[in-house]
């Protein structure tokens, strides 16, 4: 797909999800091996890369990620993708032994009530020029 970094893991995120948007800070600051790239769901890109993977609207509540020529991952699959790149967090790949269905249940409970406990802002992030690059339009 034109306009993707092909050696990045391109993470798609609900722009407007406070619990997202801290995930995305808390990636970006341990991202030491510069693997990611960000992009939200609500952007034209975004869409792009939904519509590009084949992916229904209605399988993609707040995150995705996309190893472009490789592969993709959304809901818990994701999360433990992301966590196998990151200091500290790599145990969290154990429960990669827990059926999708059940890691996906209890994902869909928190992603149904993010809003509720974490709130939500009127607009996508913009981010910082120190961080603009960790971005894609």
């Amino acid at each position: 797909m034109e306009g993707i970094p092909q050696d990045k893991k391109i993470i798609l995120f609900d722009g407007v999800c406070n619990l997202c948007n801290s995930s995305v800070q808390y990636i970006i600051k341990r991202d030491r091996k510069d693997l990611f790239r960000f992009v939200s769901l609500q952007s034209e890109l975004g869409q792009k890369i939904i519509k590009h993977l084949g992916i229904s609207d209605r399988n993609i509540d707040s995150i995705v990620l996309y190893s472009p020529g490789r592969a993709y991952y959304y809901k818990s699959g994701a999360i433990i993708e992301i966590a196998k790149e990151l200091p500290y967090f790599n145990w969290f790949t154990a429960f990669r032994f827990v059926p999708t269905s059940l890691r996906d249940v209890i994902y869909d409970f928190i992603a149904k009530n993010r809003y509720h406990w974490y709130g939500k802002q009127e607009s996508c992030m913009i981010p910082t020029p120190e961080l603009k690059g960790k971005f894609l339009e």
